[in-house]
């Protein structure tokens, strides 16, 4: 029988059978990761699941934890786990890989956890924030913005007006 690659996923299947890459579970995404990340994967799983009510779900590479909306995911990959942390506020740390705004109220901090012994303070208090004020509403405020370490502030000049062009009057008087 005929076989296609799937776009996605890029496995093989036959002809006229049903495939959907799409939905995936936490199993399947943590199948193949090796014995740290597996157990730094169920540490992390364990004290966001303590933190209360929520919905904890697999969407296509991530793994998200959620009230009405995502607070935290994580994609798990080959030699640590990426785990994204929605706060109000940058976070300056070292165990912060990479911050951007992710709204007009959030700030994504993606840190990168190798070991089951990362998942301690700050990284479990930086979750109970974002799990306690992910669906409040915010008093008009607006996000601080992300600078890096060692970066300098750009800044933008005012725009100006379009210089005219001089009249054919103007021109003969010069």
């Amino acid at each position: 029988m005929a076989e296609r690659e799937c776009y996605h996923c890029k496995s093989w299947i036959e002809e006229g059978t049903p495939h959907d890459c799409w939905s995936t579970t936490e199993a399947a995404l943590t199948r193949d990761l090796p014995e740290d990340l597996f157990e730094a994967w169920e540490r992390l799983r364990e004290t966001a699941a303590g933190l209360g009510d929520q919905r904890i779900y697999a969407s296509l590479n991530s793994i998200m934890f959620a009230r009405k909306t995502c607070y935290t995911f994580v994609r798990p990959k080959r030699k640590f786990l990426e785990v994204c942390i929605f706060l109000r506020r940058t976070q300056q740390s070292p165990l912060v890989h990479k911050a951007m705004p992710a709204s007009k109220t959030k700030v994504a901090h993606m840190i990168r956890v190798t070991h089951r012994d990362q998942i301690e303070a700050p990284i479990t208090d930086w979750l109970q924030e974002a799990y306690d004020t992910i669906d409040v509403p915010m008093a008009a405020s607006k996000v601080i913005p992300v600078r890096r370490a060692g970066s300098a502030q750009r800044t933008r000049r005012a725009p100006t007006a379009p210089k005219k062009k001089a009249s054919a009057k103007a021109r003969k008087k010069r």
